[in-house]
């Protein structure tokens, strides 16, 4: 770097090269508005700002000196999610007006999610530099998004009351926002400031340091080495502001204050021998000893192909999340390999006894996690994976099939393939058009994905895309696996999310409508897990899941009921669930079920029904319900079933008897009305109405008169 950049620069330039560090992310946050929508369909817009309202949502962990201002937004637009799922059934067309303000709120919400997004992973250090530009980013996005909600019209697109209420709250809060912007600290800012501004030899008031680590929330050995790994993103997305010896310098301060009060932080406390009454601080490490990326020192230094030396767990992260260059020369690299750097290791052994100090162990292995991969099997990998990052065809097929049979045969192979790097190179030749290599890769990552840590690796390496691309255009065979890796991933709660949002739900609901038996096996397991978050249910019914499972409950040689109803029993509790279900005539099928059904499939007939009779068609669905015999049925599960179906059983018992009891009262309530009429009447009424009524009753014998013999 530029000596200009280094800590002797005059304190006007270090202020000018902070602002320049988070001026991308600070540009998008305020960015203009998307160019107008024009001729654009009301359906793609609907869904885009519903889509952006999802994406916001499922953003979070503002651990910085902003947090109450990033919760508060954040919170505000998660409440207008119910607004946008009605829109998407409202009227069509829209008139000019509400087209406009739909636009203004899209664009508003992009330039949010912007910020968010720099608020869940930017550098805390950078934020609060920043504060300006950032506290001006917050008012401008407020201002924006109270606007666009004054110019919507609940009427033309069609908002319920209810949902109403809740977007005028929100509004409300918007406008109060705008009106009475938060403050930012300015003490943290001045006492950042006057850190940022030392230079690296000074010696800085330990309760000034104790106070940036606490604001900051740089307290634990993972924020620390976060925000450091969040510079070298930020250093190798190409800003020429990011100065990260002048933070990393101040990081270092606070890192090495931190060590003091605590040498947990970086190294355990175990390692150190100094005696409890000796006030010395713990011994400066040398920088060649020290991770590039955590700043700590190392205890597994490992060579990555471009000859630099980092702690493996640091490198292993940074690749894992997509990159493909070194950190620290920003050199692309060949290839993803880790070498244990030996001679390292026995160095800092030899400083650490030299300073009294416990030479670092490396992580010790978790007793359920399995076993490090020897050498030459580690070896194998890396072979295996430089055939597949060549672009041979044939080499790129039989790597990728090698990794898919290693993948399944143990848990130690599918943890080594994943430290190896294997995972990124994987998800690049998801797109390839060559059907083999694509069924290798995708089944590849299902193996892989069993172990827990892939896992996040898979997801960190943008898999997700691929995966749905290969579900949507695959072979039966790579649709089926990619079902699977969907169901596997899904595991993980924020993960259902993001796999929403990918386009992944109408595929499935495809694979289970017209995929192999072990396709809408692989499909209707997925869907189920998806389906537990909220906000993929819509998806699910809107793509037509609802029809697909209620034939399936008809087929009992699928073997597939068991998967129709639990996934039915989740649905059924969406607004859009209920009616979707009502229109498929199923409630002759569900009272089938739970006549002749599984204990399980009963109980999960009588949930789908329990949430069918209560609602606005209640009366409809109970009468119908009624029809098939379902009270002797449900009086039989109330004794019999199992714990949750013996609940569901009562509450449609209770609701049946409530609605037999309203229905008798009103037949009671007719023949009284009826009585009382005709104790009203005069008598020379009473003998017409009686005379008439003769006639009615005689009137079903008069075609009888055509069988007499005179007419033969």
């Amino acid at each position: 770097m530029d000596e200009e950049a280094k800590p002797n620069t005059s304190e006007e330039a270090k202020r000018t090269e902070a602002a320049a560090a988070v001026a991308t992310a600070a540009d998008a946050a305020s960015s203009p508005p998307m160019p107008a929508a024009g001729s654009e369909e009301v359906g793609d817009l609907v869904d885009k700002v519903a889509e952006l309202v999802d994406e916001i949502a499922a953003i979070s962990d503002f651990r910085n000196a902003y947090r109450r201002q990033f919760c508060n937004l954040s919170r505000r637009i998660r409440l207008l999610a119910p607004m946008m799922e009605e829109a998407k059934e409202g009227p069509r067309p829209l008139p000019d007006a509400s087209l406009a303000a739909l636009r203004h709120l899209r664009d508003a919400l992009a330039a949010a999610k912007d910020l968010l997004r720099l608020g869940s992973s930017g550098s805390k250090i950078f934020l609060v530099l920043e504060r300006e530009k950032i506290m001006q980013t917050f008012q401008d996005i407020t201002s924006r998004l109270e606007q666009a909600l004054a110019g919507i019209s609940f009427d033309e697109l069609g908002i319920s009351d209810e949902v109403r209420e809740q977007v005028e709250l929100v509004h409300a809060q918007f406008k109060r926002a705008k009106e009475r912007p938060d403050t930012s600290d300015d003490i943290l800012f001045n006492d950042l400031i006057s850190v940022y501004n030392s230079s690296a030899t000074a010696i800085v008031d330990p309760d000034i340091l104790r106070s940036l680590s606490e604001k900051l929330q740089l307290v634990t050995i993972s924020d620390l080495n976060q925000e450091s790994l969040t510079l070298h993103e930020m250093a190798s997305g190409g800003n020429p502001g990011v100065v990260v010896e002048n933070v990393s310098m101040l990081l270092k301060k606070i890192k090495n204050f931190m060590q003091t009060q605590d040498p947990v932080i970086g190294i355990p406390a175990s390692t150190t021998s100094l005696s409890p009454n000796d006030n010395s601080t713990f011994p400066v490490v040398p920088d060649d000893f020290r991770c590039p990326i955590s700043l700590d020192l190392m205890k597994d230094p490992v060579i990555v192909s471009t000859g630099q030396t980092y702690e493996r767990g640091c490198i292993e992260k940074w690749l894992a999340a997509g990159h493909d260059t070194c950190p620290k020369t920003q050199q692309k690299l060949p290839n993803k390999s880790l070498t244990p750097n030996f001679v390292l290791r026995s160095l800092i052994a030899q400083w650490c006894e030299a300073n009294g100090v416990e030479p670092p162990k490396r992580p010790a292995q978790l007793s359920n996690a399995p076993a490090t991969c020897t050498a030459s099997e580690h070896s194998k990998v890396i072979e295996i994976l430089q055939k597949l990052s060549s672009q041979n065809l044939a080499d790129q097929r039989g790597a990728a099939g090698m990794l898919r049979q290693l993948a399944k045969r143990s848990a130690e192979n599918r943890a080594c393939i994943g430290d190896a790097g294997a995972i990124p190179i994987l998800v690049s030749l998801l797109p390839t058009t060559d059907v083999s290599t694509q069924e290798h890769v995708v089944t590849a990552l299902l193996n892989l994905s069993i172990y827990e840590e892939n896992k996040a690796r898979i997801v960190t390496s943008g898999a997700v895309p691929g995966i749905v691309h290969v579900l949507k255009r695959g072979s039966m065979e790579a649709r089926e696996n990619s079902a699977a890796t969907l169901f596997s991933l899904s595991v993980v709660d924020e993960n259902k999310v993001m796999i929403g949002a990918a386009g992944a739900i109408p595929a499935l609901v495809l694979l289970l409508g017209n995929g192999s038996q072990r396709g809408k096996k692989d499909a209707a397991t997925a869907l189920f897990n998806l389906c537990i978050y909220q906000g993929n249910k819509g998806k699910a019914i809107r793509a037509g899941i609802v029809p697909i499972l209620v034939e399936l409950l008809t087929e009992t040689e699928s073997g597939m009921v068991d998967e129709a109803l639990a996934i039915l029993a989740i649905l059924s509790s969406h607004p859009e669930g209920k009616a979707a279900i009502s229109s498929a005539a199923a409630i002759p099928i569900l009272v089938g079920v739970i006549r002749s059904g599984s204990a399980r499939n009963k109980e999960n007939a009588a949930a789908v029904l329990v949430h069918l009779c209560n609602g606005e068609h209640q009366q409809q669905h109970l009468a119908e319900a009624q029809e098939q015999g379902i009270v002797s049925l449900l009086e039989e599960l109330a004794e019999s079933g199992t714990d949750r179906g013996k609940r569901k059983a009562i509450q449609l018992l209770e609701r049946m008897n409530r609605f037999l009891k309203q229905q008798s009262q009103a037949e009671g309530d007719v023949m009284a009305q009826a009585h009382a009429l005709a104790q009203a009447q005069t008598p020379s009424q009473a003998l017409v109405q009686a005379l008439q009524a003769d006639a009615q009753l005689e009137e079903p014998l008069l075609p009888a008169s055509s069988y007499l013999p005179e007419r033969r």
